[in-house]
């Protein structure tokens, strides 16, 4: 019998789990896979830049990650910004960026090495040492504070220099989500010497013991809160600062601070806590000819805020010493005036983001669909009692994207052209983290097949879908039962005649 071909499109809608579903952070940015890290790798490489724009640093409901935009201003907020004010120097009454702290990226089989605890080991972790040493995953090229763009000596030179400074060190693992955090580091010889030593788990909320210090004077950790040259290269800078004054009050800290280290005794109320939250205010007006990197960090002192962690004789933040940094970056800071700031009411250990009852956003399934049909979205908010503001909007993809109604969870969306889109469900009840959800959109060009039939085989070309295609044969039109021949990528394919009627047809993606 002679064989018939007939080429007919598979336009069908395939459901998958959405890839990225777990890693989309507090931010609503889609993390993407964790690249490995085999070696240690230096703050300021972009190797380093890849790996921490892959982190979700500490949890979504962490207060470094919190948004403090909407938070009522404290009571005294007023009396606490002018004295800090009358505690500084005339000259000094204004914000200024320090570039401080930098970090190293470890692998999770660094070998540990013994570091000695000259001042508070009996408030260090020593992580399997014995008192006064800690064992910690030190590399040969641990950078120390200020350096690079602040010193003139070489790495190896730094990590021995006697010069005085707070010579803080972060050790990074990301495979693991452990930090170490070392105060006045100092490589003496061959053997690691610092003040006092601490370990931070990047998955949890966990605080130090109540009235332990940590590298930081009030307990905190340092790395989650240094504006990184990744950050500011993408424009966001996504977590809190930490925040310098001359005094702060003796006696008390605030949450999730563990520690206060006043200068003096005075416990007055108008002095700062350690741990105690300011804001730049919603109306200062960042000029637009400030550069990039000031405008990323001064809209995260908007929405994030700053923590006091250290008392020291400006009001300052700290910035990562990368030497890729545009020479002058940050100058526009020294105009800004203390009096632009607020002080606000912080949340708790049990508050906000990290009360009970925050919303859940489902995105619904990936999805495959030809150019000219709407994807029909059917997402879903799980409030737990609570209202939320829920919204749909465009992340990624190369066209335009227009939804019916972007306010409700089940909607349809359109796509200007072919391609793969990302799209983000948020739900927000003014409480909690937002909650996010992603699906993928694969837009296709429907398939049409030009068929050729050559002696005992059969020619099959076809424009439209994307790859990978799937060539399927069955006995009838009408067949429920469609069996695989050949997946390909490219656009044509060349295969044997039997004796029988048949029937090909193409899917792609």
């Amino acid at each position: 019998m002679f064989l018939r071909a007939l080429g007919v499109l598979a336009a069908s809608v395939l459901a998958a789990v959405s890839a990225f579903a777990e890693r989309i952070n507090h931010a609503g940015r889609i993390l993407g896979p964790l690249p490995a890290v085999t070696n240690a790798v230096l703050f300021n490489t972009t190797n380093a830049d890849a790996i921490v724009s892959a982190m979700q640093i500490l949890p979504v409901t962490n207060p470094w990650n919190e948004d403090i935009s909407r938070l009522p201003v404290l009571a005294n907020s007023d009396a606490m910004i002018a004295q800090i004010i009358s505690d500084l120097r005339a000259d000094r009454r204004n914000l200024i960026a320090f570039q401080e702290m930098n970090f190293v990226l470890v692998p999770d089989d660094q070998p540990r090495r013994p570091i000695e605890f000259i001042y508070y080991s009996d408030e260090s972790d020593l992580d399997g040492g014995s008192d006064p040493f800690g064992l910690y995953p030190l590399p040969a090229n641990l950078p120390i504070e200020g350096w690079p763009s602040q010193v003139t000596d070489t790495l190896e030179q730094w990590q021995q220099s006697d010069e005085e400074s707070d010579r803080h060190s972060i050790m990074v693992q990301p495979g693991t989500g452990f930090i170490w955090e070392t105060w006045l580091t100092r490589l003496i010889g061959t053997n690691w010497q610092a003040a006092n030593g601490a370990k931070f788990d990047l998955n949890s909320n966990a605080l130090r013991p109540a009235g332990w210090t940590s590298g930081d004077a009030a307990g905190l950790p340092m790395f989650p809160a240094l504006p990184r040259f990744d950050e500011c290269e993408r424009g966001v800078v996504e977590h809190a600062c930490r925040i310098v004054v001359k005094q702060s009050r003796h006696g008390t800290y605030v949450y999730p601070a563990t520690h206060y280290a006043a200068p003096t005794n005075n416990t007055s109320a108008n002095l700062p806590a350690m741990g105690q939250r300011v804001r730049l205010k919603a109306d200062f007006v960042i000029p637009a000819n400030w550069t990039s990197q000031e405008k990323a960090i001064l809209q995260a002192l908007k929405k994030y805020g700053a923590m006091v962690a250290d008392n020291g004789n400006f009001f300052s933040i700290s910035v990562t010493p990368d030497d890729r940094w545009p020479e002058g970056c940050f100058n526009h800071f020294t105009s800004i005036s203390i009096t632009n700031f607020e002080v606000v009411q912080a949340t708790g250990p049990n508050q906000g983001p990290r009360s009970p009852g925050a919303p859940v956003a489902f995105a619904g399934a990936d999805q495959v669909i030809a150019a000219d049909l709407a994807a029909q979205l059917q997402g879903a908010v799980n409030s737990a009692g609570s209202t939320s503001t829920n919204l749909w909007k465009f992340y990624s993809g190369p066209g335009v994207v227009t939804f019916a109604d972007a306010t409700l969870t089940n909607t349809t969306a359109s796509f200007s052209a072919p391609g793969v889109y990302t799209l983000m469900l948020s739900a927000d009840d003014g409480v909690h983290a937002v909650a996010y959800d992603a699906i993928v959109v694969t837009v296709s060009t429907r398939i049409t097949v030009v068929i050729s039939i050559l002696d005992s085989s059969v020619n099959l070309n076809w424009t439209g879908g994307s790859p990978p295609f799937v060539v399927e044969r069955a006995l009838s039109l009408g067949s429920n039962v469609w069996s695989g021949v050949v997946t390909m990528a490219v656009q044509n394919a060349t295969l044997p005649l039997s004796n029988s009627t048949g029937f090909f047809r193409v899917r792609g993606q």
